[in-house]
């Protein structure tokens, strides 16, 4: 049987803005209160999703959630109609009204840690939301991302969904964005590579001094048990705490794994000789390290155009290709460094880029937009195929982005109550487009 990585991209939401609510994240903060695009944001999304079904890839979407998130607003204390909320919220407290109005989870990367059913005991693909406390406006989206997902990969023949983890710091879980999985062939076990920032119940651990570690090790530790992976089959590795300083607010900014290559900057990891090595003993095949030299890359021209939040995929003549956004291309020494690297004999042999800037502005690059999913083919048969991309699909989440989206948005505008409006039509539009059935609470 044969065994495909699959990507899913999340779409963007209608409410997509700039209001730089990411402590730590450089873009998002560098860019807050710009004029956003929802409608390009999300048809630069579709493209990059349908341009990598075209190579033969498995490509699917999922769903954004539900925003303004006005069930939050009222646990806060915000009372009336739904307008009245909202105005409630602009004048009393904006910063609030702005986290239960944003787009995050266009980062599916963030969604959930998914771990194959080849490494699991139990032979399930399984799930685990993250819980993404370290952000409030992240912090509200794992309920609804349990639901997408379980709508998504419904068939509890194959797939096992967990709660998210307890929303406490000392768990911390921000998702795949900190998680890669290594193997030889995607049908084969592997190793799964858990990278955290920081130990929340060791005060003599190093951490990071300026922006926050937003993965613990136990948060990892406890997705690793719930997915039934045996101590052989995972690594634990701390990213470096000075580059979480310098703006690598995830993993996926300063390294990227496919198959049996780790493409990394030299500033990624502590003990990284040591972990390595435990990688290489634990693999049952041949590891490629591809290391980027700070000589070559700063961490500041990594950070800048998201060399790292690049996607690894292996098309299907089995040539590996990096899916790198235009950023990569107008800088010039990341641009310099792909090109040599296309000459170096890695097993990575094409650079495709694409235009996500809309995405890139409030600081998620191509590895953000996706969640992947390794899967066989009997798998892949059980996924909601209404959420796998093709020519129709594409087709219609474009009409369906055009006849609901605006062209501009700034934050003055989260306190339109059309707003609220608009955002549901939509979504409701595309429960029924995807069949997802009621997976958003004013559906329910």
């Amino acid at each position: 049987m044969k065994h495909f990585e699959a990507n899913f991209d999340g779409l963007v939401g209608p409410t997509h803005n700039y209001a730089g609510l990411s402590f730590g994240n450089v873009a998002s903060y560098s860019n807050a209160a710009q004029a956003s695009n929802p409608k390009a944001a999300a048809k630069q999304g579709l493209q990059k999703a349908k341009s990598l079904a075209d190579l033969g890839m498995i490509q699917g979407v999922l769903a954004p959630q539900e925003r303004p998130d006005l069930y939050s607003l009222r646990r806060m204390g915000f009372a009336g109609s739904d307008a009245e909320v909202l105005t409630q919220a602009a004048k009393q407290a904006p910063a609030l009204l702005n986290a239960c109005c944003s787009a995050s989870s266009m980062w599916t990367a963030n969604a959930a840690t998914v771990s194959p059913s080849a490494d699991s005991r139990d032979g399930k693909v399984h799930f685990t939301p993250a819980n993404l406390v370290d952000k409030l406006h992240r912090s509200i989206e794992p309920i609804t991302t349990a639901n997408i997902l379980k709508a998504t990969f419904k068939d509890e023949r194959f797939f096992k969904h967990h709660q998210h983890l307890p929303e406490h710091a000392s768990f911390g879980d921000e998702g795949a964005a900190n998680h890669t999985r290594l193997c030889g062939d995607y049908g084969h076990a592997g190793v799964e590579l858990f990278v955290y920032g920081q130990e929340a119940t060791n005060p003599n651990a190093v951490k990071p001094t300026k922006y926050p570690a937003r993965q613990t090790l136990e948060a990892s530790q406890a997705v690793a048990r719930l997915h039934q992976i045996d101590d052989e089959s995972c690594v634990f590795i701390q990213q470096n705490p000075d580059v979480i300083d310098q703006g690598v607010f995830h993993n996926d900014v300063i390294s990227v794994g496919n198959q049996n290559v780790l493409f990394y900057h030299e500033q990624a990891f502590l003990n990284t000789d040591a972990k390595f090595e435990e990688i290489r003993h634990k693999m049952n095949t041949e590891v490629h390290f591809i290391k980027v030299a700070t000589s070559q890359v700063s961490i500041n021209d990594a950070v800048k155009s998201y060399l790292f939040n690049t996607q690894i995929i292996t098309l299907p003549n089995g040539e590996m290709a990096i899916i790198a956004p235009t950023n990569c291309q107008e800088n010039p020494a990341v641009h310099a460094y792909l090109n040599e690297l296309l000459t170096l004999g890695t097993p990575i042999k094409h650079v495709k880029y694409f235009d996500v800037k809309q995405s890139m502005q409030n600081g998620g690059g191509p590895a953000c937009l996706r969640l992947r999913v390794a899967m066989s083919e009997l798998e892949v048969s059980a996924v909601n195929q209404n959420t796998l991309m093709n020519d129709a699909l594409f087709s219609r989440l474009n009409l369906w982005v055009d006849k609901h989206y605006r062209d501009s948005l700034v934050v003055a505008d989260l306190a339109d109550p059309q707003l609220i409006i608009e955002s549901r039509t939509a979504l409701d539009e595309l429960t029924q487009i995807l069949k997802l059935g009621s997976v958003y609470q004013f559906q329910k």
